[in-house]
This record gives C-alpha cells, structure tokens and sequence, in this order.
C-alpha cells in the first residue's frame, strides 16, 4: 500500500508541476501580446468584391464556405495564421468542389 501511495503522490505533484508551469507560460505570452498592441492591418490588402445579384439564392455550401472563409479572416486578423497559411487555407476551401 505505501509503494501506491508514493506513486499517486509523486503523479500529483508532476500533475501540478506541469498546471503551474503550463499557466505561467500562458501568462507569460498574454503579457508579450498585450505589451505588442493589435497588429496594424494595411488597408490596401482587402479588396472589395461586388455583391452577388439577388436572383442567385445562397446554397448550403456557399453558405458554409462563406463561414469558413471569415473564420480563415479572423484567425488571421488575431495573428494565429501567417499570410502563407491563410492563402494556402482560403485556396483549399475555394477549390473544395464537393
């Protein structure tokens, strides 16, 4: 019995180690992304699309590819996606056929 009382302790203890030092770190990059400030967004690098005409109704898949691409934006507006990584993203959802 004590030989499984030390290995539930010392899994504890790694267990609480590893949350302390995981939210220290997560502390640690909010401050790095607090001190940066929000990423100026150049204004030349949205481009403006014309509407679609109101004879041509939305499908359930445009719908969704519509989501996902402002998903795509915000992502990349937060700073999670690189230009590359969006490009190579927003290309795939607009080729995806199915």
């Amino acid at each position: 019995m004590p030989g499984l009382l030390r290995g539930v302790a010392r899994t504890a203890v790694v267990a609480g180690t590893a949350t302390a030092v995981s939210n220290r770190v997560s502390r640690r990059q909010q401050g790095r992304w607090a001190r940066q400030g929000p990423e100026p967004v150049p204004a030349a690098s949205f481009v403006a699309t014309p509407p679609l005409p109101p004879s041509a109704p939305l499908t359930d898949d445009m719908n969704d590819k519509i989501d996902q691409l402002k998903r795509l934006g915000e992502l990349k507006a937060q700073g999670v996606l690189t230009e590359s990584e969006f490009t190579d993203q927003k290309r795939r959802i607009l080729s995806d056929e199915s």
